[in-house]
């Protein structure tokens, strides 16, 4: 079964403008941890060979799989910003959650064995770190609505221009 995603405002990555950088990968673990280490970033960038390059973090989805997952219900989703919070008095460390998540966006802290999810740096004021800091603007906090509009925008207007 494929997650969808909702109403919830996400970060998502326009392969087009992203060139690789892994910047977001580092402001977010400098945000989260206070050292620059990929592997303690919660937004991955992905790559199929030249391709396509992309980052990905936790999509929001709405009935979020990763908390219906959790058999100890130490994550929880807020209702109106779809965030998912892990209580580090209950996480485990089991991996269900991870093993939920449709887009890969979960890891486990390897000294806490805690899981961390995405926040969009919802205790600082200016949101996000990693839209914040992407060189080519290829990140943004959105929903799925505004991205299918912007869509629909730009092949309407690649109609009108015969593109």
């Amino acid at each position: 079964m494929v997650t969808s995603t909702s109403k919830y405002k996400y970060v998502t990555c326009d392969p087009e403008k992203c060139i690789g950088c892994q910047l977001c990968e580092y402001i977010c673990s400098y945000t989260k941890t206070g050292e620059y280490n990929t592997y303690r970033s919660r937004i991955r960038t992905i790559r199929a060979e030249e391709v396509l390059i992309t980052a990905v973090t936790c999509r929001t989805c709405e009935n979020a799989p990763c908390v219906i997952a959790c058999t100890r219900d130490a994550l929880t989703q807020d209702p109106e910003t779809g965030i998912v919070h892990v209580d580090p008095d209950r996480c485990d460390g089991c991996t269900w959650c991870i093993e939920a998540c449709d887009f890969g966006a979960i890891s486990i802290n390897p000294a806490t064995k805690l899981a961390e999810i995405c926040d969009q740096c919802e205790d600082l004021e200016d949101g996000p770190q990693c839209v914040k800091w992407c060189p080519t603007k290829a990140l943004e906090l959105t929903t799925p609505d505004q991205r299918a509009q912007r869509a629909r925008r730009k092949l309407a207007i690649e109609d009108v221009l015969g593109m």
